[in-house]
C-alpha cells in the first residue's frame, strides 16, 4: 500500500509539473486564471488576434490568399521575400516526408504491393504532399469558420461560433460508428463492427481520398471573400497509451496522422481537443 501510494505521489507530481506553455499548446488548456476576469478576457482576445495573423502567415507562406479581415497583413508583406524563399524551397522538396509519413507510405505500398503490381497505374500510395500544418491548437477551431463570421455551411457540415467555441454538425449525425469504417483484409482480425474490404478495394478508395473535388477542399477561413484558398491540413497527435510511472515504466506514446480536405478542418478540432496536438511532424522532439 505504502508503494502504491508513493507511485501515485509521483504520477500527481509529474502532471502538476507540466509545463504550461505546453498545456497551451496541446490542449489550449490555461492553469489557474479566472476565465471570466477582464485581465483573461483581454488576454484571449489578444492571443485570438495574434492566432488569426499567424493562420495569415501560414496561408502566405503556402501561396494561398490570406483573410485580409483577420488582420496581420503587415507582417505578411513586410516578410514577403522570406516567403518567396519558404514556397521555392517547399516546391523542391514537394517529395520529402516527415517521418511519420514516410512509415506510413512505406507500409501502405508494402501491404498492397501485391495489387499494385497489376495495377494499370504506376504511381505508389502517398499521402498529400502539401498541406498546411497545424502545429499548435486552435489553429483548427479558428480556420473551420470565416476570418470575418460565425457560420460556415457546406454540404457535409454546418458550423456555428458560440460563446464557448465552435459547435460542428455533420449532415449525417450517425450516434455510431458500426459500419463506417473500412478496413483492409490481409493483416490482423477486423472487428465485427468494421467493413471488411479487399485489398483492391481499398487500393481504390484511398486513391480516390487522396484526390478530393476542388470544393472539399475550400478553407471556411477565407470563404466569405472572392480570393479563396483551397488546400489539405494535416495533424500530428501523440496520444499516450501507458503513463509514466517511476520506477515502474516509462511514459509510451503512439503516432496518429490525421489528413483533411480544406472544408472538412472541423475534424482536426474535434481530435486535438481530445488527444492534444503534438506539433510539426517536421520537427524532431
Amino acid at each position: 500500500m505504502t508503494g502504491d501510494v508513493r507511485i501515485h505521489s509521483a504520477v500527481l507530481k509529474k502532471v502538476q509539473d507540466v509545463n504550461v506553455t505546453d498545456m497551451k499548446l496541446t490542449l489550449g488548456l490555461e492553469s489557474g486564471v479566472d476565465s471570466e476576469s477582464r485581465e483573461a478576457v483581454t488576454r484571449r482576445l489578444r492571443e485570438r488576434k495574434e492566432l488569426l495573423g499567424y493562420i495569415n502567415l501560414k496561408l502566405a507562406a503556402n501561396g494561398l490568399p490570406i483573410a485580409h479581415s483577420a488582420g496581420g497583413t503587415e507582417l505578411v508583406q513586410l516578410a514577403a521575400g522570406l516567403m518567396t524563399n519558404f514556397r521555392e524551397k517547399t516546391r523542391l522538396l514537394y517529395n520529402h516526408r516527415c517521418p511519420v509519413d514516410a512509415r506510413i507510405e512505406a507500409f501502405l505500398n508494402r501491404h498492397c504491393a501485391d495489387v499494385l503490381a497489376v495495377s494499370e497505374s504506376t504511381e505508389p500510395l502517398r499521402v498529400p504532399g502539401r498541406a498546411l500544418v497545424l502545429d499548435r491548437h486552435g489553429l483548427a477551431r479558428e480556420m473551420s469558420l470565416p476570418a470575418d463570421g460565425d457560420e460556415f455551411e457546406s454540404e457535409l457540415l454546418h458550423s456555428y461560433r458560440l460563446r464557448n467555441g465552435v459547435l460542428h454538425n455533420p449532415r449525417s449525425d450517425r450516434r455510431t460508428t458500426v459500419g463506417t469504417f473500412h478496413v483492409a483484409e490481409g493483416g490482423l482480425p477486423i472487428a465485427a463492427d468494421k467493413r471488411a474490404v479487399p485489398k483492391a478495394v481499398y487500393v481504390e478508395l484511398f486513391k480516390h481520398a487522396m484526390n478530393p473535388p476542388r470544393d472539399l477542399l475550400k478553407l471556411p477561413f477565407t470563404a466569405n471573400q472572392n480570393e479563396q484558398a483551397h488546400y489539405w491540413a494535416s495533424l500530428l497527435l501523440r496520444p499516450i497509451v501507458c503513463p509514466e510511472v517511476p520506477g515502474y515504466c516509462n511514459r509510451q506514446t503512439m503516432e496518429v496522422r490525421f489528413f483533411a480536405p480544406g472544408s472538412l478542418i472541423s475534424n482536426l478540432d474535434f481530435v486535438e481537443s481530445i488527444f492534444g496536438n503534438a506539433g510539426d511532424p517536421f520537427v524532431p522532439i
